[in-house]
């Protein structure tokens, strides 16, 4: 794993839970993160792995995901930039019960235990918005367990494109963030699914497809889908 020199007493503040800490924390706390950049298909670090603190995705994606004996893998989450990773197990004080991989070449900003519990201990509004943003986590993974015990695969992939898109409109267009094989895992289908519902929608001409590139055409039609 690579890591170049910059400047973090001026990246930290762009970070939400980061922005309300004094110049005197972040300059105390750029001394205790590294900026650290991965490889596409590189491991950040193994389920077992020991927490030491967590993760923020400055750029690229990295997948979190679970591997059987037989080979076969579960996507648990796709990270993209503005967003963290590894907080609760970071406090649990337990090792990770996932693996990591870039998706694609990434730039993180690896944070230490020691200097969130610090920050933690001094600044209430920090000890908030991490709550939050842990709060926030916890929802989104009760809705994807909804999603996979209620909804049908057209009704999670419809979901999926439409969060994607962002409440952007009809004719509204996205890149799919990785691979086909990822995206269907992390939606709990199987690949040829995925791919069979995408066509599904194609022919019903609520979206446009070229590839990995998708253009939502009926953005109430494909909502009821």
């Amino acid at each position: 794993m690579k890591t170049r020199q910059i400047d973090l007493k001026l990246l930290l503040p762009r970070i939400g839970m980061f922005s309300q800490l004094d110049a005197r924390q972040i300059e105390r706390l750029s001394h205790q993160c590294r900026y650290r950049l991965i490889d596409k298909g590189e491991v950040l670090f193994q389920r077992g792995d020991p927490a030491h603190g967590f993760y923020h995705v400055v750029a690229g994606q990295v997948k979190l995901a679970l591997s059987s004996r037989d080979g076969s893998e579960k996507v648990v989450e796709i990270i993209g930039p503005g967003h963290s990773f590894g907080e609760a197990v970071m406090f649990l004080d337990r090792p990770y019960p996932v693996f990591a991989q870039a998706l694609v070449a990434s730039e993180l900003l690896q944070v230490d235990q020691g200097a969130v519990f610090g920050l933690l201990e001094e600044d209430p509004a920090f000890a908030r918005a991490m709550l939050a943003g842990m709060a926030i986590r916890l929802h989104t993974m009760v809705l994807d367990v909804e999603s996979y015990s209620t909804r049908t695969a057209t009704q999670r992939v419809a979901a999926y494109l439409l969060e994607e898109t962002d409440a952007a409109g009809a004719g509204a267009s996205l890149r799919l963030p990785a691979s086909k094989q990822v995206i269907a895992s992390r939606l709990n289908l199987t690949p040829e699914t995925f791919s069979r519902t995408l066509h599904l929608l194609v022919e019903r001409e609520l979206i446009s497809m070229n590839g990995r590139d998708i253009t939502i055409l009926d953005r109430e039609g494909l909502a009821a889908s």
